[in-house]
């Protein structure tokens, strides 16, 4: 999921050549669901996405769970050790 516009992310699909799906929540109206939003008064950006990671399998089990502050960013080895520990396949 990405705060991008879905033509911003539809533009980058298309430009990598990726089959990566990735869902648009422009609106903002998903990530607070997900813990995934910054709603903080005091802070000069009020609102702002959290980075998030979740691995979810086929059947829409939620596998995997991690949200960081949005200038951190998750150890690709730790990503697939969850992908493993899932039982799921990357493709």
């Amino acid at each position: 999921m990405s705060t991008d516009h879905h033509l911003a992310l539809a533009a980058w699909q298309k430009e990598q050549n990726s089959k990566q799906r990735l869902l648009s929540d422009f609106r903002r109206q998903m990530l607070p669901a997900y813990g995934a939003m910054e709603m903080n008064e005091a802070s000069p950006v009020y609102r702002y996405a959290k980075r998030a990671y979740f691995i979810i399998d086929k059947t829409g089990t939620v596998k995997y769970v991690k949200v960081m502050d949005p200038l951190n960013l998750l150890e690709p080895a730790e990503v697939l050790a969850a992908v493993k520990a899932a039982n799921l396949t990357m493709k």
